[in-house]
This record gives C-alpha cells, sequence and structure tokens, in this order.
C-alpha cells in the first residue's frame, strides 16, 4: 500500500481522512474512537486492534458505572480528584463537565500505593549596583515556591500511574506558611483517604479542622483541640486525625505540631531557641499574635474568644 491510500479504522470501519490516522500495532484507529480511551492511557502504538477493542468496551461499561457514582469530597489541583467515601470509589479528571467525558472509575481496592513529593522550585535575587551591574546578595538572596505533586499507582490493564500537583496555581512561597502547612495536610489527606486507612471518612475543612464523613454522608465538625477530662489539652493529629493529649499521636506516633518559631515571611529564626522579637531582623514582618485555645475548643489569637466572647486565660 501506498502513503496516500486509503485507510480504515479497524474499530469502526470508517474511513480514516488525512493526519486522522492513529496506528496500532497491527492495524489503524480514526481519531473519533482514539477520544473514548482513557485519558491516562499512553501504549496505543503498542497495541493491537484486539487490546483497544477490549478498552473501549471497558470504556463502554465504565459510562453505565458513573450513573451512580455521587462524590462528596473533592481536591482541587492541576486535575480534580473526585471521591465517593461511602462507594470507595474515586475519578481523576481536568475536566469540570466531568459526566460527559467519562472518567476512569476507580475502587479504592484498585490503589496500589500514594506517592507524595514537595519540591523546591529557587530562582536567585539580584541588585543592580551604582554601575548598573548585576549583583548577589550576601548571603545569597532566592525567590521560591514548592509543588505539592501525587502520583497514584494504580491495579489497572489500561494504565498504571497518574500525576497530579495539588497546588497548581496557588504555590506557596515559603515553607513556614500556613499555605504550605495546608496544602501538606491536604496531600496527605488525599494518600489517606485513598489507602483506606483510619481516618478516609475524614476531609480538610481548610481551616485546620478535620471533618468526619459518617455513613450518610453527612460532614460531623469537631475542633482541633479540646480539654480533656485531666484538666489538659487534647490535639488532632495532622497526620491520622485521632485525638491524643501527649507529645506523640497515640495512632500513628506523629509528633505534636507545634508553633513555629520563625518568620513566617523569610523564614528566619532566632538562635538558640530564643523566642521570635516583635519584628523579624530579615524582612521586618510583624511577629504574628500567639494561639490560643478557648475551652470551648476554638482557636484564637486577639483577647476574647471568636466563638464564645471568654477572655483570654
Amino acid at each position: 500500500m501506498g502513503l496516500f491510500d486509503k485507510k480504515y479504522c479497524d474499530i469502526c470501519g470508517e474511513k480514516i481522512g488525512l493526519l486522522g490516522n492513529r496506528k496500532l500495532e497491527d492495524g489503524n484507529l480514526c481519531k473519533d474512537c482514539a477520544r473514548k480511551l482513557s485519558p491516562f492511557f499512553s501504549e496505543r502504538r503498542n497495541s493491537t486492534v484486539e487490546d483497544i477493542k477490549r478498552q473501549l468496551a471497558y470504556r463502554a461499561e465504565n459510562e453505565k458505572k458513573l450513573a451512580d457514582f455521587s462524590p462528596s469530597i473533592t481536591f482541587d489541583g492541576s486535575k480534580k480528584v473526585y471521591i465517593d467515601p461511602i462507594g470507595e470509589r474515586f475519578i481523576v479528571t481536568g475536566l469540570s463537565n466531568w459526566r460527559s467525558s467519562n472518567p476512569d472509575l476507580i475502587a479504592f481496592s484498585q490503589v496500589l500505593g500514594v506517592n507524595t513529593d514537595i519540591r523546591e522550585n529557587k530562582e536567585e535575587i539580584f541588585y543592580e549596583d551604582s554601575e548598573g551591574n548585576k549583583k548577589s546578595y550576601v548571603p545569597p538572596r532566592y525567590a521560591c515556591d514548592y509543588e505539592f505533586n501525587v502520583t497514584l499507582r494504580v491495579d489497572s490493564p489500561w494504565f498504571d500511574e497518574i500525576e497530579l500537583e495539588l497546588s497548581d496555581g496557588n504555590r506557596p512561597d515559603s515553607p513556614y506558611t500556613d499555605l504550605y502547612r495546608q496544602y501538606e495536610q491536604r496531600m496527605h489527606e488525599l494518600a489517606d483517604i485513598l489507602m483506606r486507612r483510619d481516618n478516609r471518612n475524614r476531609v480538610w475543612d481548610g481551616g485546620g479542622t478535620m471533618n468526619r464523613v459518617d455513613n450518610t454522608g453527612i460532614r460531623q465538625e469537631r475542633p482541633a483541640s479540646t480539654p480533656n477530662a485531666m484538666g489538659g489539652e487534647t490535639w488532632a493529629c495532622p497526620s491520622c486525625g485521632a485525638q491524643s493529649s501527649g507529645k506523640f499521636c497515640a495512632n500513628c506516633g506523629a509528633v505534636k505540631p507545634v508553633a513555629c518559631s520563625c518568620c513566617s515571611n523569610c523564614g528566619w529564626r532566632p538562635a538558640n531557641g530564643q523566642s521570635l522579637p516583635k519584628f523579624c531582623p530579615e524582612c521586618g514582618k510583624p511577629r504574628p499574635a500567639a494561639e490560643w485555645t478557648c475551652e470551648c475548643g476554638h482557636v484564637n489569637t486577639g483577647k476574647f474568644c471568636s466563638e464564645c466572647g471568654k477572655t483570654r486565660p
């Protein structure tokens, strides 16, 4: 056959137009049939016609199963993760109108692992001297941002990995910011849910509180810390969500989170464990007000509890 001979799709039998052929190992695939394949499928050139037919049968069945998929948890990012914690299923898609795109419906039991990675992107900042020459600061200064990447390892005959970035479009510029800690918590929360660990029914509310979804799908709020019977204070573990009262989580052994004794803007840290001065000597940012937990469980920074009005002890 010549280069410009007419080609027909070995799946649907339709004529393939110019530049519309998607080559298979033993045949041809038209672009319309190719659009029906999983967006995470990357082995088309190494697939046979029979392989493609089997995948399209799976995709047709997948579309039927999506009819009763009702997600109650969403993780935003470069791709959105929609999760049904009751049915233990989820989808990953970059489209807002996901029902029309037939995203792959994946069971929790298919998740082999969740790899998390925080990547620092660093670029040196320079200044110009009086003669217009570019000079480095002493010590060097850098502009940084941080990516929170997640790779899902999946047991599927059509793909084995799904990659996404939770911080897409809004990366924190310092590891000492609330935004950084929030992304870090969300990343671990996503891993815990998909790996069906103890807190798989807890979701992050964006404000440091872990909310549990009961078997009716209703979120039940609980404070991050509450007084215990001994007069001390319990705290919610950011890794597994369990309540503990000591320095370590009684469920997973994670260290109790403490307030960062460093500048939230530039990361400057006082020597020898000293407390932060009123203003950062490196960047001049005022020291943030210290947090305290009211007896009602609400975390505050002012002189009065914003939840119940009680005076700070």
